[in-house]
């Protein structure tokens, strides 16, 4: 896939020592140009539950996504791209410390109110961004954790260790998912907004004193009700996860929270227009409750999920407006990508299922968020930097987000301390273009667990006793089987034809990737 870019872009990326190159702040006090740098600014879009299958340039159905559109266009769209887990805080916490989520207890799916899942002694990819010049800032969901402990955060004061003690300048964010209290931005280690006449309270165990319930009180939920789940709380018309008393003008109004983290981008991106930076930009969208802005709202044959899907167009169209107005757009890196793979109904009354009318959220593959299934890790993800690739280029390498943290930091010549990013190879030739290369295996997380070993030709799913079906609620099959699980993805990407027995040679050696990829943390794999 070398392109008529290639050779410059490759003298970039030759295998060298990881050290600080010319890029540094200096760069803003000299006066030059941000076309002009080496090495550009870097925004990871991460979007939330975003299908393979649910953007226009992917195949989608029902549904205009033209700002994704025109970044695919403009740069590169790969079709065989991983998530490291079916959910969003164990795949979260992969991508930004290149680590694993499964080597670290504490990393499913967490709580509004847990601590902080990342340590401060840990090296992050906005660690690594900072400590090179860049300024770094982190805005929208978050979900990977504040406060030093579970459950003993004071929200009526600052936070006495947050995402400044692992790497981000600036960050404007929700603790956890719009269905988890508490129902608050967080902004720089404070409540935004912070309203003294009413403290915030929250609780995931028991219902704080005179706070209405949506189990109890279904009248209040005027803007969604729940469908399994999700009846605790009452914020804004809306059942969520977990108990909270208070916010006052703090809380958020779920149609406000992409305008409010958008504009809180664009002022990031303003703000920094002349030095190097970074930006991990993580929207709420798709993820529920789906209740976008009223000017989305009704507009798209799927219902709620399509009107989220048209908002995530929007936010991507303004960060790329942005950059455009500034004249920085050509030395900017956007990394577009999910989290994990797409859930229909997860809580919510929404009409997601019934309103499908022939859309396929994960495109042509078995399984959902949550699932060992490819549906669940599989996920869109797009590259555009115009200095340094050409546009209008599809490419199906293996690419896991596994490996960004370490190709990212070879791209600006970071220098990693030791044992940082364990997990993390640098891959950076895939990732722009420049090496056609697939990596040599990926592996994936199911959220009970289960871990799959994924080639370009073979998936392998290691047996598992559970349930077919999850229990607790949407109608996802988990990828569980009693028997070890091989599908030959050249022939057919549906997984529904186990050649296990036919292959057991493939079999061994899928087997053998995961037991040493787990009994040896770190290793680095060939």
């Amino acid at each position: 896939m070398v392109n008529r870019k290639a050779a410059a872009l490759a003298a970039m990326i030759t295998p060298v020592a990881c050290v600080p190159t010319a890029l540094n702040a200096k760069s803003a006090e000299t006066g030059q140009k941000v076309s002009d740098r080496e090495q550009p600014n870097v925004i990871v879009i991460l979007a939330d539950d975003l299908g393979y299958g649910d953007l226009e340039c992917y195949g989608a159905k029902n549904v205009a996504t033209p700002n994704v559109n025109r970044l695919a266009e403009q740069g590169i769209k790969f079709t065989n791209t991983h998530a490291v887990a079916a959910t969003s805080t164990p795949s979260r916490y992969s991508l930004l410390t290149g680590e694993y989520a499964w080597r670290r207890p504490g990393t499913d799916v967490a709580p509004g109110n847990a601590g902080m899942i990342i340590r401060p002694e840990m090296y992050t990819m906005a660690d690594m961004f900072r400590n090179t010049g860049y300024r770094t800032a982190a805005i929208g969901k978050w979900h990977l954790g504040l406060g030093d402990k579970t459950g003993e955060q004071d929200w009526n004061s600052p936070l006495p260790s947050g995402l400044a003690d692992i790497g981000f300048d600036y960050h404007y964010i929700m603790a956890a998912t719009a269905d988890r209290v508490p129902c608050v931005f967080i902004e720089d280690g404070k409540v935004a907004n912070y309203d003294p006449e009413h403290p915030i309270y929250v609780d995931y165990r028991r219902n704080l004193p005179g706070e209405p319930t949506g189990k109890d009180n279904p009248e209040l939920l005027f803007n969604l009700r729940s469908s399994h789940g999700h009846d605790m709380a009452i914020v804004n018309g809306i059942g969520r996860i977990g108990y909270m008393s208070g916010g006052g003008k703090a809380l958020w109004k779920d149609e406000n929270i992409a305008d409010s983290i958008t504009a809180h981008a664009v002022d990031f991106i303003r703000s920094n227009a002349d030095q190097p930076f970074f930006l991990y930009f993580c929207t709420n969208d798709v993820h529920v409750p789906r209740f976008p802005h009223e000017r989305f709202r009704g507009k798209n044959p799927m219902g709620l999920r399509g009107d989220a899907i048209v908002e995530f167009d929007w936010s991507v169209g303004e960060i790329m407006r942005t950059l455009d107005e500034l004249g920085i757009a050509d030395n900017t890196l956007v990394i577009l990508t999910s989290d994990n793979g797409p859930v229909l109904d997860d809580g919510y009354d929404d009409q997601a299922e019934e309103l499908l009318n022939g859309h396929s959220p994960t495109g042509p593959y078995r399984g959902n968020k949550y699932s060992a299934f490819e549906g669940g890790t599989m996920v869109p993800a797009i590259v555009r930097w115009p200095n340094k690739i050409d546009g209008g280029v599809e490419s199906d390498v293996l690419m896991s987000h596994i490996d960004w943290m370490a190709s990212l930091g070879h791209l600006i010549g970071a220098k990693m301390p030791n044992g940082a990013a364990p997990d993390s190879r640098n891959r950076l030739g895939n990732l722009l273009g420049t090496d056609s290369e697939d990596t040599p295996w990926v592996v994936e997380l199911a959220s009970n667990h289960t871990l799959s070993a994924r080639t370009k030709d073979w998936k392998y799913i290691e047996p598992n006793d559970g349930p077919a079906m999850i229990q607790w609620g949407p109608k996802i099959e988990t990828g569980n089987n009693s028997m070890p699980q091989l599908y030959d993805m050249t022939s057919s990407k549906d997984e529904q034809k186990n050649v296990a027995l036919e292959n057991p040679a493939v079999v061994f050696d899928m087997q053998n990737i995961l037991r040493r990829v787990r009994s040896h943390p770190g290793n680095k794999l060939p």
